[in-house]
Order: structure tokens, then sequence, then C-alpha cells
């Protein structure tokens, strides 16, 4: 069969899409790039904002307005909060709470039941999932579920509790996708630093870090998304290993101890200061990127002011900014003192216009150094510039800089070196060794690839 796997959402979904994709296509089926040409479809939904869920609504109707004939299958997050919501949309053949997500392929083909996972796919298959941004990394999932009770958040509702992979399965899997050709892993979960707390082990993640870095020859290893009270002890002393990679992504999501509780997040602002400058001196060139929220339920125009100025001093080197959506099942959805639209839309735009600030700040400052960089997009040069055959290629520093910059040779999966020349709030621009001359092409604020994908 001709399958479309679509994903919404966070990393952890594109990881599930992923491994969807893998047993799929060991079974002879053919994932394809648009929905219009499949027989089966797919949709690992979102339920994190009330835009993510609108999102999976008009996807699923437009798919099916399409392509009337395909059969669609919808999980994920809001698919477990909204399931007869969802399966009264045309076209919908099943709607499979999280629970029995691992059921979907074996719903599509009842032979998959009971096959063994399946890791070693080559890397060119990734262009084809739909949301994904990369062809050369491998989202990895290590964890499901979360145990903390954060008042906004319906993740703990969809998801449940916090369950940890065995790490000898996490290790499989790496090293299956290093010998597959992946040059980057990413360990994610819905509460990454958990890992092992289920099964024991307080520093699990830390644990589980060590042991794919001593038992796989994955190039490059990278951390999802990490709650800033999840990090053990002697946690920094894992970046001696240089493949680990100097990014770390803190949420935040308050500037403002006030909002903090009301949010039930636990930390403050100085013990998240405090973290913040441990990583700093004990990782080398570390990247610290953070999750605001903004027009929290009582959030007074003092406390955003208060998050605002505290999100300069910590000079994170990108914000994903979110204004707060009531979603149905928290405790936060029934608090008084709601933000009223606009007033949330004003602190949403000049917090975006902080971190743009932030970003150009961070890039700039690495211009004229020398860094990594794994290539996995390219496009023709558009600056006007007659080289036949030179592309612009794109890709990521090990500390999450999007880079653009001039080659004639295929880099498509490889780690080459390259000098930053310029920068601006989307990233770098740079120069290859015995490479053609810059191009005045950026990459797009979210980390993707405007669209463009090599074939």
């Amino acid at each position: 069969m001709r399958v479309y796997l679509g994903s919404i959402g966070c990393r952890l979904n594109q990881s599930e899409i992923e491994t969807m994709a893998r047993r799929l296509l060991a079974a002879g089926h053919e994932i394809v790039a648009e929905a219009d040409d499949a027989d089966r479809v797919v949709i690992n939904t979102c339920a994190v904002t009330a835009e993510a869920a609108r999102d999976a609504r008009k996807l699923t109707r437009r798919i099916h307005r399409r392509n009337p004939d395909a059969r669609i299958f919808l999980t994920g997050c809001y698919a477990t909060i909204a399931a007869g919501e969802l399966a009264a949309l045309g076209g919908v053949e099943r709607v499979v709470v999280n629970a029995d997500k691992d059921s979907v392929v074996e719903a599509i083909d009842p032979g998959l039941a009971g096959a063994p996972p399946v890791f070693d796919r080559e890397p060119i298959l990734r262009e084809y999932l739909f949301g994904h941004t990369g062809n050369t990394r491998a989202f990895v999932k290590v964890q499901d579920g979360c145990d903390n009770r954060c008042t906004f958040c319906v993740t703990t509702v969809a998801r449940g509790e916090g369950r940890s992979r065995p790490p000898r399965d996490v290790i499989a899997e790496v090293a299956a996708l290093a010998r597959a050709g992946y040059r980057e892993a990413v360990l994610t979960g819905v509460h990454l630093g958990s890992h092992g707390h289920d099964l024991g082990n307080r520093a699990g993640l830390r644990d589980l870090v060590a042991a794919v870095l001593e038992r796989t020859d994955i190039a490059r290893l990278r951390l999802s998304s990490l709650e800033p009270w999840d990090v053990a002890p002697g946690f920094f002393d894992l970046w001696r290993d240089p493949r680990l990679l100097p990014h770390l992504h803190l949420p935040l999501q308050a500037g403002c101890d006030r909002t903090l509780r009301r949010m039930a997040r636990n930390t403050t602002c100085d013990r998240f200061r405090e973290l913040a400058a441990a990583a700093r001196e004990r990782i080398r060139d570390v990247n610290l990127t953070t999750d605001v929220i903004v027009g929290f339920p009582g959030e007074t125009d003092d406390d955003f002011e208060e998050s605002l100025a505290y999100v300069g001093e910590l000079a994170f080197g990108r914000l994903h900014v979110f204004s707060y959506s009531q979603r149905p099942g928290t405790v936060a959805a029934g608090l008084p003192d709601q933000v009223a639209s606009d007033v949330k839309r004003e602190r949403a735009r000049r917090m975006i216009d902080l971190g743009r600030e932030l970003a150009r700040r961070f890039h700039e400052s690495r211009v004229g150094t020398e860094v990594s960089v794994l290539w996995e997009t390219s496009a023709p040069t558009d600056n006007g510039v007659d080289d036949k055959g030179v592309k612009s290629w794109a890709g990521y520093t090990d500390n999450y800089i999007r880079v653009a910059a001039p080659s004639d040779d295929d880099l498509f999966n490889r780690v080459r070196r390259v000098r930053l020349v310029d920068a601006d709030a989307e990233g770098c621009r740079g120069r290859i060794a015995g490479g053609a001359r810059v191009t005045a092409r950026g990459a797009d604020s979210n980390g993707g690839t405007d669209g463009r994908r090599r074939r």
C-alpha cells in the first residue's frame, strides 16, 4: 500500500512516525510524500495548544476532500482527549489513543502484528515524512508520559504517567541507526529527564547517555527538551565526550516566580539562573534555548515585564514563544484572571522580538569561528551568481545554529568544517574550506528548510 505519514507537534511525535515508517517499509509498503497519492493516511496529532488541535482537524478535512478514497487513521494526544470529535470527521477509518499507538501499523497491515522493531532504514527515506525538517537526524523515543503536574499542560492527561524504555533497547536502536548511516541521534521523550525514575534510577538519563556514548558509534548525540530540575549531579561531565552536542533546551515558561508558582513549575528564577551559569561554565560553546508562555492566567503587566527582563538577562540563543492556550482538563483552564487575547498577542510580539534580538546576538558572536556542520538540504543558489552546479547547502552546527553555505560538492549527510562569515536572527552563513563564496541565502526562523528538500 501507499502510506502517507503526518506529524503535528513535538519531536516525540516525529520519532513515533519514523518508527511507523520503518515498520511499513520493511513490510514492503511505500511511504509517499503527498497525501493525495496515498491509500492509507496516518496523522499523529498534538493537543498542546488550541491551534495544534485546529491544525489536526483542518489537515484531516483537507486530505479527505482531496483524496476521498484514502482511509485515515488519527492518533496522538488530540486523538486521545477528543476521540469522538475526530471520529466524526469524514474519511476517518479509526481513532487510536496514545496507549494503543503501536497498533496503528497493525491496523493498516494485520500481518505486522508481533513483528520485531525495525531500525536499520537508510536516512534518505526521512525526507518523505511530513513535518520533519531534516534528513540526517533520527529521533529516538526513550520515554513517554509525565509525572509533573504543570497547571497549563494537557500532556499528562493525554500521555499518562512516565514510562521509560529499557536502556538496552535504546542502545540497540541508536547502534542500528548509526550502522544505517544516520550521523546524529536525538534522544527524546515527554519528560526526558525522568528516564529511569520508574525503573528505580534517579540518575537514569545521565546513565543512559553515558551508555549510548560508550556502546555505540553514533557520530553526534543530541538531547531534546530537558526540564531544569532533572539535571542530576555530574550530568554536565557527560560533555567531556565531544559527540554529545553542546545544545540544551531547558523550558523556563516564565521569568517571574509568581507566575512559576501558579504554573506549578518545580523551579525558581534563582535556581534556573544558577543552572544556566553552571551549564555555560562546564559545556564549551553551549547554546541554551528555552520555551516561554505569555499571558498565563493572572499574569499582570508587571509580571510580564519582569519575565521579559529575566529572559533578556539570561540571553538565550533561541526562544520558542507561546501565547497561553486554555486546554480542557487542566487546572489553569479554570483559574481566574484569564488574560485578554489582545493583551496576549502584544506580549507575544514583544517576547518574540526579544527572542530574535537575542538570537542575532548569539549568532553574531560566532562570526569568525570555524565550526562543524551536519549538512541536510540543498537548493540552487539564489544570490544572482552564475555558478553552474553550485548549491546552497543548509545544516546545523553542533550547538544547533542553522548555517547556509555554497558548495558544488554533495554534502548530504556529511559533517564538514565551515568558517562563519555573517549572521542574523535566522542563523549564520559560512564558507566551506576550498568552496565557493558565501551565499546571501539564510535559514527560516523555525529551523525548517523553506519547503525545498533534497531529492
